[in-house]
């Protein structure tokens, strides 16, 4: 279809985000679902032609443009679909909090994923990478319980009654190790909306396909 988003990504990745949202917004979308390595650790070379960093999400949009960066990727969709309302409008007196925080959640937390998947990415010696991999996990509760400690949700995370891409965002990263037990000890508020966001009816056969718990 020509007015379809081709989405380059995987079952459990930061692409899932991206997905659920389109799939919230009813738009047509399909996957290209992406090892990042295929047999004897050969790279994807239908990734690296798309997105020579190697990474997924990559949304190529219904004009041929390509985005990356997961952030990035649900602020434009959300922004681009007002009638969805899955981001505050740019005059709405949360917007600061929702920039703040969809940033954080990259920056502070997602970003270091790259690392604690394979820490031999910055490091050769074995011990020292299950070293790095041991101070990452402490840094990723430490990032949320500075989040759960600086908001104040309603049924959201925003503090109204409106699902945003920021709360979908939170519910796929923080099913990432070290765990939802571990993340609901450090962040009992934000663990109280992903439960929601885990339930919402829309999503459910979303979350069981793209995304089911182990």
């Amino acid at each position: 279809m020509a007015d379809e988003y081709v989405i380059h990504g995987a079952k459990g990745t930061g692409s899932v985000a991206v997905e659920a949202t389109l799939a919230l917004l009813g738009l047509p979308y399909r996957v290209v679902e992406t090892a990042l390595f295929g047999p004897g650790g050969a790279e994807s070379a239908e990734l690296r032609q798309v997105n020579p960093m190697m990474q997924v999400p990559a949304l190529i949009l219904p004009t041929g443009e390509l985005m990356t960066e997961s952030s990035a990727i649900l602020i434009w969709l959300a922004d681009a679909y007002p009638q969805g309302r899955l981001s505050p409008s740019p005059a709405a007196n949360t917007r600061p909090a929702f920039l703040r925080w969809m940033a954080f959640v990259s920056s502070a937390i997602y970003a270091l994923y790259w690392i604690r998947d394979d820490a031999r990415r910055i490091v050769d010696d074995p011990d020292l990478g299950k070293e790095a991999r041991r101070r990452i996990g402490a840094r990723l509760l430490e990032c949320w319980r500075a989040m759960d400690a600086q908001v104040e949700p309603g049924h959201y995370i925003l503090g109204d009654d409106d699902l945003t891409v920021l709360d979908l965002y939170v519910t796929v990263v923080s099913r990432w190790p070290p765990g939802r037990g571990r993340f609901a000890n450090a962040a009992p508020k934000l663990a109280q909306v992903v439960q929601r966001v885990d339930a919402d009816p829309r999503l459910r056969a979303f979350w069981a396909e793209r995304f089911p718990f182990e």
